[in-house]
């Protein structure tokens, strides 16, 4: 996962202009970074450019919405990285 978590981390720190530093693996995108609803369309559009995958952004945030999933399924950055893995894989077989 490190890869992935380097180039995710520096995806959201560049687009959510947040130190680099600041960008770790338990860090929760929308509570911990402040990343907002429209960041959050950027970040999953910059890593489905990327690692070429679909990041099923739009699903989790409705998800959370209508409370059917807690954020922290889907927002903290070690389980994003963990699902853009699983596309990668799933896309090679």
């Amino acid at each position: 996962m490190s890869s992935t978590f380097n180039i995710v981390a520096d995806i959201v720190a560049r687009i959510s202009h947040v130190p680099r530093e600041t960008v770790v693996p338990e860090s929760n995108l929308l509570k911990d970074l402040g990343v907002d609803s429209l960041d959050l369309l950027d970040i999953g559009f910059a890593i489905d450019e990327a690692f070429g995958v679909r990041m099923p952004i739009e699903q989790w945030l409705h998800a959370v919405h209508m409370k059917a999933a807690a954020a922290a399924d889907h927002f903290v950055l070690r389980e994003i990285c963990a699902r853009v893995d699983e596309l990668i894989v799933a896309a090679a077989a």
